[in-house]
């Protein structure tokens, strides 16, 4: 079973190889940064029901790494969420 292993493993490779080289490499990077987006708006509601059910210091942590990946990961401005200034200190 060992050479069918090797020959899946570099048939996906060269696939990859080919996917770079015929310009789909942006479209990759592309679901990549769909995907980012879609995780940061999830952590964006688990920062708001954080936050309304009064788990401001968790909110407030998570707020600071999702304002860190928006800016050093992803290169995009930060974008102030209403739970990240807080009247409960």
């Amino acid at each position: 079973m060992a050479p069918q292993t090797k020959t899946r493993r570099s048939s996906s490779s060269s696939r990859s190889r080919s996917r770079s080289s015929n310009g789909s490499a942006s479209s990759e990077a592309d679901r990549y940064r769909r995907a980012a987006d879609d995780a940061l708006q999830q952590l964006d509601w688990a920062i708001g029901y954080l936050h309304g059910i009064r788990k401001t210091e968790i909110s407030k942590a998570l707020a600071k790494n999702r304002s860190y990946i928006r800016r050093r990961l992803m290169g995009e401005a930060e974008e102030a969420l209403p739970t990240q200034q807080t009247d409960e200190e």
